[in-house]
């Protein structure tokens, strides 16, 4: 089945809905305890916002992966810089490489705008993702922290 990958403007961002609720259902035991929103209020939120960017994976049944990303200057090296902060596929659609084009794609991107370089961080028990990024990335020298503001939206 052919992929095809591109961005996905705010005004088709509702199309996202069903996917994210099932990347919600995937994290409830990494949010135990948080309340996530549901699939429609998180896409209107991400057509909303200026700043989002969104590419996604699409076949003959529609959106089966996307990636949330910001573009974000990086002050020491005073460049741009990519921040991957979501990247999900569909749980039928796995094994046949999307992650990866999804991130070489995000890379094209990269290289087109002049990023220093592309930076995500992934909870640790995701074994699957882990796996792909060990094998395509560098592990970064250093450790990701939190200080959670509201218990409820994010854990």
């Amino acid at each position: 089945m052919t992929i095809a990958i591109a961005p996905l403007p705010p005004e088709r961002r509702h199309l996202l809905a069903q996917l994210i609720e099932a990347y919600a259902a995937e994290m409830r035991e990494t949010l135990a305890g948080s309340q996530p929103a549901s699939g429609a209020e998180a896409a209107a939120m991400l057509a909303a916002d200026a700043r989002t960017e969104v590419l996604a994976a699409s076949d003959a049944d529609g959106i089966v992966a996307f990636a949330i990303f910001f573009d974000l200057p990086e002050a020491v090296f005073a460049r741009r810089c990519g921040a991957l902060d979501d990247l999900f596929v569909r749980p039928d659609r796995r094994g046949r490489g999307i992650a990866r084009r999804m991130i070489d794609a995000l890379l094209e991107t990269g290289r087109a705008r002049g990023w220093s370089h592309l930076r995500w961080i992934v909870p640790e028990g995701d074994r699957g993702a882990i796996a792909l990024y060990e094998r395509i990335a560098e592990r970064a020298d250093w450790r990701s922290y939190v200080i959670r503001l509201d218990r409820t939206a994010s854990l």
